[in-house]
């Protein structure tokens, strides 16, 4: 029989509660009030004085070409880095599973990357494909190629792409294993038996039964490109050349910090909340759906 605790009394469950109730209310709860808060003003450029303007900012925003702009970037670079990176991984995971010998290994290094951070993940491969000592950009000038993400708007995209999708390969490819080895033996090995190909137990079998480990990771992965790769565009791009990769994370900066415009940036950043508050919902909404049936 399961064995239950259970408290008597409410002051030790809220002494257990209280840590980590200060740490979402200190780093989570008051700087988002801020943020909409100062989303409704307009500073001076000395910060010494603030005009309220409502929702201006937020009507400002929405007819910027530049934010529009930065929107549809966002949804390219997101969409990429989720296709490339999920994408991979599965294929990674595939390969780890039908390995018998050696297959700890191959699984650990392949962990690995995860544990690089952005920025430093942005550095090692903007130093790879640097135009002036970069190797990759070296041997694709041998081929003919002349590479220069600094110029050239796809390539800047198509780097920072991979440079995010690298380090996400891994966290993917953990979740992507476990589905897999949690699918049943004998569900594949009947399939098998009945004559069906690989592709074909993986396209009618394995894949469906990796549905709800899908659509968890492609939510996470959308939230991950929205916010943990500022450090990979800021360090490889600067979100250039012409805005070409200044997605919405990473232009709350440009406007906030670079050109001091505080309550554009403020608005920025409560719609890019709830743009990910409504993401999180839709993954909530989900996994219900999925406990229900």
């Amino acid at each position: 029989m399961e064995k239950r605790v259970t408290f008597r009394g409410w002051l030790l469950p809220m002494l257990l509660l209280l840590p980590q109730v200060i740490v979402t209310a200190v780093f989570f709860f008051y700087p988002a009030g801020q943020a909409v808060w100062q989303s409704l003003f307009i500073p001076d450029p000395f910060g010494l004085s603030s005009t309220f303007v409502g929702l201006g900012n937020f009507e400002f925003l929405l007819s910027d070409p530049y934010y529009l702009a930065s929107f549809r970037t966002t949804a390219i670079f997101s969409g990429l880095v989720t296709l490339v990176s999920m994408g991979a991984a599965l294929w990674l995971a595939v390969l780890a599973d039908r390995l018998i010998k050696g297959s700890g290994s191959y699984r650990t290094l392949l962990i690995w990357p995860y544990a690089v951070a952005p920025a430093v993940a942005g550095v090692l491969w903007m130093f790879m494909f640097n135009t002036r000592v970069g190797v990759v950009a070296w041997y694709l000038g041998l081929l003919g190629y002349d590479w220069n993400h600094v110029l050239n708007a796809n390539e800047a995209m198509g780097l920072v792409v991979v440079a995010s999708s690298w380090g996400r390969i891994s966290y993917n490819f953990l979740f992507f294993l476990a589905g897999l080895q949690a699918i049943p033996r004998s569900v594949i090995e009947a399939a098998a038996i009945d004559g069906a190909r690989f592709w074909t137990r993986f396209r009618t079998i394995v894949f469906p039964l990796l549905s709800p480990t899908t659509f968890f990771l492609l939510v996470v992965n959308v939230v991950y490109a929205f916010f943990e790769t500022f450090g990979v565009i800021h360090t490889i791009t600067s979100g250039g050349p012409q805005q070409a990769t200044t997605i919405l994370v990473y232009k709350v900066f440009a406007d906030g910090f670079v050109g001091q415009d505080l309550g554009s940036s403020a608005a920025q950043s409560v719609i890019l909340l709830v743009v990910v508050g409504l993401l999180t919902v839709i993954q909530f909404k989900y996994i219900e759906r999925r406990v229900h049936y």
